[in-house]
C-alpha cells in the first residue's frame, strides 16, 4: 500500500488542522493505522492508531481529549483531526500501516507515508 500524507501547515496554538492520509495500491480496510509524529532532535512517538474495523483506537496520553483518528474505507482515507494545538505539537507527522494488530509500536508498521509538516506557533 502507498501512503500520501497531507494538511499540514502553520498555525497558532489552540488552532486546529486535520490531516489526511491517502493510501492506494492494496485493500486500505486490511490494515491497522496509525499516525506518528516527528520533532526536530527528537525520536519518532506514536500519535494515535486505529483498529481495522475503526471500532478500536489508541491514543498517546499527550493528545488524548485534543486529536481524533478516523478512517474512511469507501474513501481509502485516514484522518487525524487536531484540536486546540500547542506549541509542542510541532512535528513532522507521518501515517503508517500495519497488517497485524494495531499497536502505537512503529515496528509493527510496515508501509509509512511521507510525512506532513505541522507547525505551532505560540
Amino acid at each position: 500500500v502507498q501512503l500520501q500524507a497531507s494538511g499540514g501547515g502553520l498555525v497558532t496554538a489552540g488552532g486546529s488542522l486535520r490531516l489526511s492520509c491517502a493510501a492506494s495500491g492494496r485493500t486500505f480496510s486490511s490494515y491497522n493505522m496509525g499516525w506518528f509524529r516527528q520533532a526536530p532532535g527528537k525520536e519518532r512517538e506514536s500519535v494515535a492508531a486505529i483498529s481495522r474495523s475503526g471500532g478500536g483506537t489508541y491514543y498517546a496520553d499527550f493528545v488524548k481529549g485534543r486529536f481524533t483518528i478516523s478512517r474512511d474505507d469507501a474513501r481509502n482515507t485516514l484522518y487525524l483531526q487536531m484540536n486546540l494545538l500547542k506549541p509542542e505539537d510541532t512535528a513532522v507527522y507521518y501515517c503508517a500501516a500495519a497488517p497485524g494488530y494495531y499497536s502505537s509500536n512503529p515496528l509493527r508498521y510496515d508501509y509509512w507515508g511521507q510525512g506532513t509538516l505541522v507547525t505551532v506557533s505560540s
